[in-house]
């Protein structure tokens, strides 16, 4: 009876130190030349880096830090004054750390993370050219500042291949993450703005999202990515809008689209007349007001040479037609909506969207209010 209490009782503690250190995870190891040096072990969050705990040193160099695990895998980093080591935490129980204090941020042994040790290897490289970088500073001949730019410039892209092959290996890895935000002087070797360097934040981005969706550093670097994204179909919308007011002849892009009987409307057939060209969306709630004040204008001015070419983006046709019944002007549709190239040609973000077009086919003016856009109608008839 004794012996089965005292098997519950072994099972009980191994039960509790099992879950405890399930809780935390240790980072211990040895400093030399270090004693009376004060060790801290941080927390390198999304926004700023806090203190977790600290020690100084004794002459034996030897540390010991348990610490809660984070709720996500995250970076952590030991500090001696302005000299670092930085680790991931993961999946890891524990990491040993062999360090001398005078080469504390560079040729330090690790075990026990697998992430870490990549991350050692990329900021091993990183330290390197920023080496170089600082001596550029210095009084070189140009024939020397030269070379070592040339240098630089390899380095970089040697240092670039290899944090590319860090990330395509295991893209929600810690070290894939660390990979995308070294810097040299502040500035960041890769950006999601670049696009080369695109694909490895989007595969960095997706992993982070599908697996810890509510991880902040998920949500902030999937934001990163679909801004970039944003931001570059914005640039090329309006290049392609510069393209367009600038072209010489029509000045505009022609459309054609099947109006409501399947027959294909063109734009440039319209090309003597004063045309409005309207992008719109009839199953918009405000589209009834909107499409009076087309029909007023329409009547107003059609028998003088003024025409209206609209394009539709409803997706729902049966809406569609049933809404156009009684419209005077040419109306056609482009079944893909929104997706419709014709969007970004004409760099249309909002709808409805208009371009005034005098008869020689050359766009005057796009998004007038209906006051302005009268009077310049009259005008140009």
């Amino acid at each position: 009876m004794i012996m089965k209490k005292f098997l519950f009782t072994l099972i009980v503690v191994f039960s509790f130190l099992s879950c405890q250190n399930k809780n935390s995870f240790t980072v211990e190891g040895k400093i030399t030349s270090a004693k009376g040096e004060k060790l801290y072990i941080e927390h390198m969050g999304l926004l700023k880096t806090t203190p977790v705990d600290s020690i100084v040193l004794g002459k034996n160099g030897k540390f010991h830090f348990s610490v809660k695990r984070p709720d996500y895998p995250d970076f952590y980093r030991l500090r001696i004054n302005d000299k670092m080591i930085i680790f991931a935490v993961d999946s890891t129980e524990k990491i040993d750390i062999q360090a001398e204090a005078n080469d504390f941020s560079f040729n330090y042994k690790l075990s026990g993370s697998e992430p870490s040790l990549k991350i050692q290897q990329l900021r091993k490289s990183l330290i390197n050219i920023q080496n170089k970088v600082n001596k550029l500073s210095s009084n070189l001949s140009p024939e020397a500042k030269e070379q070592l730019i040339a240098e630089i410039e390899k380095d970089v892209e040697n240092h670039k291949a290899e944090a590319r092959k860090i990330i395509l290996e295991n893209p929600k890895s810690t070290a894939s993450y660390y990979a995308l935000y070294q810097k040299i002087n502040d500035i960041y070797l890769f950006s999601p703005y670049l696009k080369e360097d695109r694909p490895y934040f989007g595969a960095v981005a997706t992993s982070y999202h599908n697996f810890m969706p509510d991880y902040n550093r998920s949500q902030n670097l999937y934001a990163t990515v679909m801004d970039a994204i944003k931001n570059e179909r914005k640039a090329e919308r309006n290049l392609l809008m510069k393209e367009l007011i600038a072209k010489g002849g029509t000045g505009y892009i022609n459309i054609k689209l099947p109006d409501k009987n399947g027959n294909t409307q063109e734009l440039s057939k319209l090309q003597g007349k004063v045309v409005l060209l309207d992008f719109s969306l009839y199953e918009a709630p405000e589209n009834v007001d909107y499409t009076f004040a087309l029909r007023d204008l329409y009547n107003k001015y059609h028998d003088r040479g003024f025409e209206i070419f609209q394009v539709s983006l409803d997706e729902n046709r049966f809406l569609w037609e049933k809404a156009i019944q009684n419209i005077p002007w040419i109306c056609v549709r482009d079944e893909l909506g929104t997706n419709t190239p014709y969007v970004l040609s004409y760099n249309i973000s909002t709808l409805p969207t208009s371009f005034l077009m005098d008869r020689q086919g050359n766009i005057i003016a796009r998004d007038l209010d209906f006051k302005l856009l009268d009077k310049q109608i009259a005008k140009l008839l």
